[in-house]
């Protein structure tokens, strides 16, 4: 007896564990929405595909399983693409279903086919981002793709992949035998590690070091080696500085955390990554903003500081600073033969007093000169204030998103995280618009714990219809708008280089303009508070936590620039030799 390709594909998700899947209809997907309706899997209807895919991405970074989005073709796809990009740059798994034009139309440009150049080929938009974009051309080839586009969105370094399905193939019949074949395969694969003489050349190395360093990117996230690396520090005594995308892999709070590197970190820990003889760098890519533009006078000077790197994906080893030792492994698996073998060879833990010392006066001192910021009661806020009182309500365990901006350079710089892949940022794209839907898709993956969103109003005002799914799934997701009725940080960089900030703030007949969120997020259907004064911010948002209900508040601050002793060439492209910088005015 055939089946349906529409309802085997929803058996195939159910057996492989899914249990939602974000999108949006279109005339090309409905046989899968029609699937869906009596299966286990929850879809999780969105206004827009981008927030589809943000909450996607979301939900993969705080479930730690591979996000799947359903859209519709052409439009669909193209509104899309923005979040699954960026889940391709943070290296986020993500399986994203596309209808496509029926096959039987092919060279005739039907119903919204992207169709100026070729013919039925709307996937190829996709080719520059995702690790691979099939078209299924045939109803009997859909089992072995879509189980492929799983195993490799998780394979190796992981990422997003594309299916597009013509429509008349959703609605093919085939024999299910096809797909029985398919779900006998493992549903993962063992990942490499390294071997006992590659880990004891390591150690070795890092051991007999003056100055070592281990430098922490997203990749000991994304391999859930968080608890390996904190073993590796911990019996080693080495000090740890982070990419972005690393924070939190080691608590904020842990006494060999330096902090996170280049044009957002502090000249301390700038510093300390410069000084080191032998840096050990796990599961980074050594991002341009993260490494100070790679000028060798400000964070990592390599050489002559010598570079141990391992990552799972080879083509980032070597690509902007030489190594002397390359080790393609998942850190997990290298993490724990390096614990391993570090404890055969130095059976005592080791422990620097005066580095630990020297780090800790270090946070006295930052800490201290936030404390007039972070206690102030102006009114519009500082934004160090906002993110001071958010610290204090929350759990240790709350899991934040940010946008683009202030919330997440300052996020980065001065927000103490201390749980694991508990903070979700848009690292390799920086996207703004991604930090509300990401919420969304976090708090359905984790009911459980208090998911925020610190979001600017620019990036908020992306996609404001992230507040119909939450209102209609019930989704007890916190949006904190920090609102400074502007594209605050560019506005900042076109003032100091350029004396004004035309098209960059928010106008209406020449004075200062911001809709009123919390009405926008009461027409929604989703209860808010505009905040009117520092006082009543932090007992607003203990409430909000409190309701258990998807909550909106809008915070007016201060668009003042994130302080930075850091360095980013953008700087000397716009005013050459000046040393002038985005704090500047």
């Amino acid at each position: 007896m055939k089946e349906f390709v529409a309802h085997l594909l929803v058996k195939y998700l159910e057996d492989r564990g899914v249990e939602h899947i974000f999108g949006l209809c279109g005339h090309t997907n409905i046989a899968v929405l029609a699937a869906l309706e009596k299966s286990s899997i929850k879809f999780v209807n969105t206004r827009h595909e981008q927030i589809a895919a943000h909450a996607a991405d979301g939900y993969a970074r705080a479930r730690k399983k591979t996000g799947v989005v359903l859209s519709h073709l052409g439009p669909g796809l193209t509104n899309a693409a923005t979040g699954v990009a960026n889940a391709a740059l943070d290296s986020v798994p993500m399986v994203v279903i596309a209808g496509d034009v029926p096959s039987h139309y092919y060279g005739k440009h039907p119903h919204q086919e992207v169709n100026l150049h070729a013919d039925a080929s709307q996937f190829e938009i996709y080719r520059p981002f995702v690790k691979r974009a099939w078209r299924v051309d045939r109803p009997d080839l859909f089992p072995e793709i879509i189980d492929k586009a799983f195993h490799l969105a998780e394979s190796g370094r992981p990422g997003p992949v594309l299916v597009s399905v013509p429509m008349d193939i959703f609605s093919a019949q085939i024999d299910p035998r096809l797909f029985d074949r398919v779900k006998v395969n493992a549903q993962s694969y063992q990942k490499p590690s390294i071997d006992d003489a590659t880990a004891r050349k390591i150690v070795a190395l890092l051991t007999s070091a003056k100055k070592p360093l281990l430098y922490v990117g997203g990749g000991i996230l994304l391999a859930d080696a968080a608890k390996e690396l904190r073993d590796f520090v911990d019996h080693l005594g080495i000090p740890v500085a982070h990419s972005l995308m690393g924070k939190g892999a080691l608590p904020d709070d842990h006494p060999l955390t330096l902090g996170m590197t280049g044009f957002w970190g502090t000249q301390y820990i700038n510093d300390s990554c410069r000084g080191a003889d032998y840096i050990l760098a796990l599961g980074t890519r050594f991002c341009e903003a993260d490494c100070s533009s790679w000028e060798g006078v400000y964070t990592f000077n390599m050489p002559p500081t010598k570079l141990i790197h391992i990552d799972i994906d080879p083509a980032e080893i070597g690509r902007n600073y030489p190594v002397e030792l390359g080790v393609i492994a998942d850190l997990k698996q290298a993490l724990s033969v390096l614990n391993r073998v570090a404890r055969a060879m130095l059976p005592q833990p080791r422990c620097d007093e005066r580095l630990v010392n020297e780090i800790a006066e270090y946070r006295r001192t930052f800490k201290a000169g936030n404390v007039a910021a972070e206690s102030s009661t102006q009114f519009p806020m500082r934004p160090e204030r906002i993110l001071a009182d958010v610290r204090a309500v929350l759990p240790r365990d709350a899991l934040i998103t940010t946008d683009v901006g202030w919330n997440k350079n300052g996020v980065g710089q001065q927000f103490p995280i201390y749980e694991p892949g508990s903070i979700l940022t848009p690292g390799g794209f920086a996207t703004m618009g991604f930090g509300a839907p990401a919420a969304l898709g976090a708090k359905i993956a984790c009911p459980d714990r208090v998911v925020v969103s610190l979001v600017g109003d620019g990036g908020f005002g992306q996609n404001p219809s992230v507040l119909a799914t939450a209102a209609e799934q019930g989704t007890a997701v916190v949006w904190v708008i920090m609102n400074n009725l502007a594209f605050g940080t560019i506005a900042g960089l076109e003032k100091a280089h350029y004396g004004t900030t035309f098209g960059t703030v928010f106008q209406k007949d020449g004075k200062p303009y911001s809709p009123n969120f919390a009405a926008v997020a009461q027409a929604y259907g989703v209860d808010s508070i505009r905040i009117e004064s520092a006082a009543q911010f932090k007992p607003a948002l203990e409430n909000a936590v409190r309701s258990g209900k998807p909550y909106v508040l809008d915070v007016i601050m201060e668009n003042a620039p994130v302080p930075t002793t850091g360095h980013w060439n953008i700087m000397d492209i716009y005013s050459p030799g000046q040393k002038r910088t985005h704090v500047t005015v």
